[in-house]
């Protein structure tokens, strides 16, 4: 009971109830849901398709400038504290929580798609269509979706680790709101963001679950259904809360761990396997491809293809683009609050630079064997029943052509994808339930589960409401909302990262005005002491004093002191008299 006093109720009852709300339209008017999905997805793509491909755009160079900025030493967290995970399993863990699903289920199918069905506009042989095909999957996979999340954590880890500020999204904002998120306003951001991320992860989870029963049919194990989709659907939650109920460093950075050396050793396999010097030279080939592209790429709307060219978008780009930032609150809490110790510059290098080399040779290997075998053998990695790429199904239809090893790498593609599942549910509700308990890293047990329950039965209902199509739209209408939160993330993080870059300076050049001026005292002191011995040099016993005198007038020149002068006396004017 301790821990249900930490729930806030203005953040956890609306979220909840929206989202269950919907869970009960979808499955008492399935059709209905279906046709306003559907309905939607062309509106919100045929009026807001540029907006997202600016935004995007936008965040990749504020990503990068923030990496480069002079603000890039500035610790996330106290000055000299050191990070609370070591570089792999930070890596691991963000990683793996990040797209992990994603990348399994769309690593053969995504570049298959591109060469079997070209993105309006791309013409060519065989190697061109290729080429542009792994191209534009890292356009997808690579730094764009990364520069969102670096958006999102970055402002969430100052606000958590510098500031001292709950792990609650509206705190990022308070540069910009001020004490406005201590009201409805910081309610209404956080419902967003819950939301968001739960429609984020159940996207993904449905993906997962449509792989692995086409998994199971694949090994004839079971006929996929949608009975079979909803009981892997419930087998899997059920794991995923067992694994949200042990906590962030047992449950979740063990499996996360576990799922990378997994999806390390699959790699390597059909690596080695498969065309091996093909795939190395297509990795190389391609990056340079897409560095001499990616601008281009980056800003193609495909205005001048009508139709055809919104339809394209619609299935790839702008549903990518809707996916990652609706996953942003999750994955921005979740690598925020891995962070701690952290400088700018690495959270940002390192969230961008090496998910994004990890995602180009995943895609190289698995989309360049899958490339490499549609080539050599035309139609052998098509759906017989259709003509087309099975994004369910070719995974596995690479499996089966790697001599001896089909089956066990079917095998273990299941147990990734699951694994994969849990991670992405149990990191998804723990965090959603920090959200909807005003910050507390250590929510309590019963609302964990009941968001990693609901997160299943969302998937659930999307499923339902139209498959793969309800999928993608859910991931693009939550994204709208939310884009305006990481916009004003941007903003925020800015504004603080200069105000105490600014004191920084100051500080700096008040302890090098301090430090000159202590090196200018003693140099002075130092000249001064040395001159003063030259006047006063020690002597045996007393300190003669050595003080001129006006020679006597009766002195003459050149002669000693009160000597006489030599003409009789007669007085010679002194020097100057």
């Amino acid at each position: 009971m301790a821990g249900a006093s930490t729930l806030a109720r203005g953040v956890f009852y609306p979220a909840a109830g929206i989202i269950l709300l919907f869970v009960l339209v979808a499955v008492l008017f399935t059709d209905a849901t279906d046709a306003v999905m559907t309905t939607l997805q062309g509106e919100v793509i045929g009026a807001f398709g540029w907006y997202y491909v600016l935004l995007v755009a936008a965040f990749v160079i504020f990503a990068i400038w923030m990496g480069l900025s002079r603000f890039g030493d500035i610790v996330l967290g106290p000055d000299d504290e050191a990070p609370d995970f070591k570089l792999p399993v930070w890596f691991s863990m963000l990683f793996a929580t990040g797209m992990g699903i994603g990348l399994v289920y769309y690593g053969v199918s995504e570049p298959l798609s591109h060469f079997v069905t070209p993105k309006p506009g791309v013409t060519g042989d065989d190697a061109a269509l290729a080429q542009a095909a792994i191209s534009q999957t890292y356009v997808h996979w690579g730094i764009h979706a990364w520069a969102i999340y670096v958006v999102a954590g970055l402002a969430l880890a100052y606000a958590i680790h510098r500031k001292g500020r709950p792990v609650s999204i509206r705190w990022a904002l308070e540069p910009v709101l001020g004490d406005r998120v201590k009201g409805w306003l910081g309610n209404v951001i956080d419902v967003v963001a819950i939301i968001g991320t739960v429609f984020g992860v159940a996207t993904s989870l449905g993906l997962g679950v449509l792989q692995v029963a086409h998994g199971l049919g694949y090994l004839d194990v079971v006929e996929p259904s949608i009975a079979l989709e909803l009981g892997l659907i419930a087998a899997i939650t059920a794991l995923a809360a067992f694994s949200v109920a042990s906590g962030l460093s047992k449950g979740i950075k063990w499996l996360s761990n576990g799922n990378m050396v997994l999806a390390g050793v699959v790699l390597v396999v059909v690596l080695v396997l498969g065309p091996t010097l093909f795939l190395l030279r297509s990795w190389v080939q391609s990056f340079g491809y897409y560095f001499a592209n990616v601008i281009q790429m980056t800003f193609d709307t495909l205005a001048f293809r009508g139709d055809e060219g919104l339809a394209w978008e619609s299935s790839w780009t702008i549903f990518y683009w809707g996916w990652w930032i609706s996953w942003a609150p999750f994955v921005g809490v979740f690598i925020a609050r891995i962070s701690r110790g952290r400088t700018v510059r690495e959270f940002v290098l390192g969230t961008l630079a090496v998910p994004m080399a990890v995602a180009t040779i995943w895609f190289s290997v698995f989309g360049g064997a899958g490339l490499h075998q549609e080539m050599t053998e035309p139609g052998s990695m098509l759906d017989p029943a259709t003509g087309g790429v099975n994004t369910d199904t070719a995974m596995f239809q690479l499996f089966a052509t790697l001599p001896g090893s089909g089956t066990w790498l079917a095998v273990a593609g299941i147990v990734l994808v699951v694994i994969f599942f849990v991670t992405s549910s149990d990191s998804g509700s723990f965090v959603v339930d920090m959200l909807a308990n005003g910050g507390d890293p250590n929510p309590p047990l019963w609302s964990r589960l009941f968001w990693a329950i609901l997160e299943g039965l969302v998937a659930a209902a999307l499923l339902l409401a139209g498959g793969l199509t309800a999928l993608q739209t859910a991931a693009i209408l939550i994204a709208l909302p939310f884009s305006l939160v990481l916009i004003g993330m941007a903003v925020s993080i800015v504004k603080e990262l200069s105000v105490e870059h600014r004191q920084i300076v100051r500080a700096e050049r008040r302890a090098a005005r301090a430090e000159l001026t202590e090196h200018v005292t003693q140099e002075v002191a130092t000249t001064l002491a040395g001159r003063w011995e030259n006047v006063l040099p020690p002597a045996p016993g007393a300190l003669r004093l050595r003080v001129p005198r006006r020679r006597d007038a009766k002195d003459p020149p050149g002669a000693p002191p009160g000597k006489a002068s030599a003409a009789g006396g007669d007085e010679q004017p002194g020097p100057g008299g």
